[in-house]
């Protein structure tokens, strides 16, 4: 009948929608890439760290958890003054914590607020268990067999957390002048076993006279202090 169009029968129909699978398993089959390099190849799409969407933050207050690196019977490095990195570290994150204090956007927490040893699995686990909004580890850098070494890096591990680690390197690098080495992957325990967006920072090097001068100084703790508050505040959006 004229305006009616032509149907094809059920079988014909599955087997036209089966060929582009065929034709696929066909190809795949002849590629010279393995099977696992096929996998890899899609799974790098996914890994591909420049690709991720920004993160979305829920509403104020957020909550940070801060952690001054090493302590107790862990003094961490020794300084080009001989100082430990332990002391450093625990004055520069109760500088960051105070100023964390005087904004209602945040909600700060310290792992540790004396000079007390705790396991790096516990530290990770205390954020998690406070569901964090960011994570921050405060460490002093050390390169003893060229005290010449400077600048700041950030490591991170998980994918969630380099938009965090790139936010506070920018931070804190513009705050201090320090050369800006970069941010860096590692799985060291601290970053790993956290559920919660995570970076270790290495605020400069200790074994840099001129560097480590700066850092164990009122005045360059201050600053260093503002440029992570700036960071964090860059990271949620906070306006």
């Amino acid at each position: 009948m004229r305006g009616m169009k032509r149907r094809l029968p059920r079988r014909k129909i599955i087997v036209l929608l089966s060929l582009p699978l065929m034709i696929g398993l066909l190809w795949s089959l002849k590629s010279p890439l393995a099977p696992d390099k096929l996998l890899y190849s899609a799974r790098q799409m996914f890994d591909d760290e420049s690709a991720k969407p920004a993160p979305i933050f829920g509403s104020a207050p957020f909550v940070i958890v801060l952690d001054a690196g090493h302590g107790g019977h862990d003094p961490g490095a020794d300084g080009a003054s001989g100082q430990y990195e332990k002391d450093f570290t625990q004055a520069i994150t109760q500088k960051v914590y105070q100023l964390l204090l005087k904004e209602s956007a945040f909600i700060p927490y310290m792992t540790r607020t004396e000079h007390t040893s705790i396991e790096l699995e516990d530290r990770a686990a205390f954020a998690n268990s406070q569901r964090a909004d960011a994570f921050l580890s405060i460490h002093g850098n050390t390169f003893p067999e060229e005290p010449t070494v400077s600048g700041t890096e950030i490591y991170y591990y998980k994918p969630d957390s380099v938009a965090f680690a790139q936010t506070l390197q920018r931070a804190v690098v513009k705050a201090s002048g320090f050369k800006d080495r970069g941010i860096k992957k590692e799985e060291w325990r601290v970053l790993r076993l956290s559920e919660v967006p995570a970076a270790l920072l290495e605020v400069g090097f200790l074994t840099n006279a001129r560097e480590e001068s700066y850092l164990l100084g009122e005045k360059g703790q201050n600053t260093i202090a503002q440029g992570i508050v700036a960071g964090l505040r860059n990271y949620l959006d906070i306006r």
